[in-house]
């Protein structure tokens, strides 16, 4: 698929010998309602992973429990034969229930079926990146993650994986991964309210691993923030765009994945995050925490 490559806020970051682009996209929200079945505008979607990759994106988040198998077989149907520029990252450690529930699953045997069901779905031989989901929906848990992370590590070895993350994870869980084995990303929840991880990110930094955000914008529950309003309008912007322009701005290791279902809410957020933000914008924002301000 040809591309019409564009700068994008940011600039790239290299994980292991795979370099994207620091803006990258998150397919989630390409699902049906709570993440599950079909979307109501199919052809829709596929514009939206399409013009992804036309605008320079290459760094593309999903996972085989998304519909479940929807996003990926969305991913498929829209770009394959890939770009050689396009990286597609995925996870595994949980499946979907009838009820629309993230039911654990990281026994190796599930493990090993996720693996091989993200190859079948995207169409590829070999996942550029797989992260081990640890946790539950109510976030980290502590507790080993050896048994599932070696399992990766073995699948890593037949050459069905070329990187491995972790995500949903607490600090003394990447230690573990890394006793392990190389990682090359963490996937966990941050943004501007919730900023639990700040120690991890600047230490990741100086490892050269990155760090990815889940739920950049809030997730189900979208920022809201009187001094991110106040900076917003401040600049003529949207609060969106400048919850996003922060996170490229808090660290470079920070890679960003926001979903949208909308081609021109994909163009909006591209054009967001490169808001230029000054040293009193983002002194503003560093003070914004839950207990600091009633309104989040």
């Amino acid at each position: 698929m040809s591309t019409t490559s564009t700068l994008l806020p940011g600039g790239t970051w290299t994980l292991g010998d795979l370099t994207v682009t620091r803006f990258g996209y998150g397919a989630m929200q390409l699902a049906g309602p709570w993440v599950m079945g079909p979307p109501a505008d199919h052809d829709g979607a596929l514009a939206v992973l399409r013009t992804a990759v036309e605008l320079g994106i290459t760094h593309i988040d999903t996972s085989d429990a998304y519909g479940p198998r929807i996003t990926n077989e969305l991913i498929r149907e829209a770009l394959h034969p890939y770009p050689g520029s396009l990286r597609i990252v995925t996870k595994v450690g949980a499946n979907r229930d009838a009820q629309g529930g993230w039911p654990v699953a990281r026994r190796p045997e599930d493990l090993r079926k996720q693996v091989h069901e993200n190859l079948q779905a995207l169409g590829v031989e070999v996942l550029d990146l797989v992260n081990m989901r640890m946790g539950d929906a109510e976030g980290p848990q502590p507790g080993s993650l050896a048994e599932a992370f070696e399992t990766l590590v073995e699948l890593q070895q037949d050459g069905l994986i070329r990187h491995l993350g972790v995500s949903n994870i607490t600090t003394e869980q990447v230690a573990e991964a890394q006793s392990i084995a190389p990682i090359v990303c963490v996937q966990n929840m941050y943004n501007l309210a919730h900023r639990h991880d700040d120690e991890l990110i600047d230490r990741l930094a100086t490892e050269g691993i990155a760090y990815v955000p889940f739920f950049p914008l809030g997730g189900f529950s979208p920022l809201q923030s009187s001094a991110l309003s106040a900076v917003a309008r401040r600049l003529g912007a949207t609060s969106m765009s400048v919850a996003l322009a922060w996170l490229l701005r808090r660290s470079p290791n920070i890679l960003l994945i926001p979903g949208t279902s909308k081609v021109p809410h994909l163009r909006a957020n591209v054009a967001g995050a490169g808001l230029s933000l000054t040293n009193e914008d983002l002194a503003e924002l560093d003070d914004i925490t839950r207990p600091a301000d009633p309104q989040l």
